[in-house]
């Protein structure tokens, strides 16, 4: 019978052989694949469950509107629209993705939003809609590049809530969907984008993210050297 030690040495000296196997096919996606690896790495980091981000271009376009676990809301509402979505936005804090959910952008569903007490504008639009459509006010759903808002009558415009910054609009009681081209406001887009991506992104992913994107990129430009010297000399030869 085989000893434990003797089966162990087996199994070190195989699993050397293997790396030994799989070492030039690492050198070579570290040396010549550097960009996707590093776009690869950048996914991951903002998105450890990259579902996610399927997840909420799906509710871009269909929102989950939960006038059900919206009950809880409802006392102590005022009548009018525009009141009301003052009081909805007060009872929901705005709070940025990177500190509701842990990543850059989600669209949560309404009973999570009701759970956490908080979350940014997509957040407070489902919401709102869930009520709006809890006490059948007539509304539309809007959606812009940095920006998604309940529209009603009566609703006054602003820079990020107006008809020309949608690109997506829904209207729940005719069914109706409308798409065009927005009139992008490219300043304040970038700003708007560089708070709630960057500036507000946890301090250790932020190390995270640029620590393994240097090291793949030196790591990249050491092997390619390597790899031409070698080159190099074999051709000298």
């Amino acid at each position: 019978m085989l000893s434990f030690k003797h089966l162990l040495g087996k199994a070190k000296n195989s699993a050397q052989r293997a790396a030994e196997a799989v070492r030039p096919a690492v050198r070579y996606q570290l040396a010549y694949r550097t960009v996707p690896l590093t776009l690869l790495w950048v996914l991951l980091v903002l998105y450890p469950n990259p579902f996610n981000i399927a997840i909420s271009v799906h509710r871009v376009f269909s929102p989950d509107i939960d006038p059900l676990a919206v009950e809880s809301l409802l006392v102590g509402l005022p009548a009018e629209p525009e009141a009301i979505e003052r009081e909805v936005l007060r009872r929901i804090p705005y709070r940025y993705d990177w500190e509701v959910h842990g990543m850059p952008w989600f669209f949560p569903r309404t009973a999570r939003v009701i759970a956490q007490g908080e979350g940014d504008c997509k957040a407070r639009a489902v919401v709102l809609a869930s009520v709006f459509e809890r006490l059948e006010i007539p509304y539309r759903f809007n959606s812009s590049f940095v920006h998604v808002w309940v529209e009603y009558d009566g609703k006054a415009e602003t820079v990020f809530e107006n008809p020309g910054a949608r690109f997506y609009q829904q209207d729940p009681e005719t069914g109706e969907r409308f798409l065009q081209v927005p009139e992008v406001a490219w300043r304040l887009w970038f700003d708007s984008t560089k708070v709630g991506l960057w500036d507000v992104m946890p301090a250790f992913r932020k190390v995270l993210l640029l620590a393994g994107v240097t090291l793949l990129v030196i790591t990249g430009i050491v092997l390619r050297r390597n790899t031409n010297n070698g080159i190099d000399n074999a051709k000298a030869l």
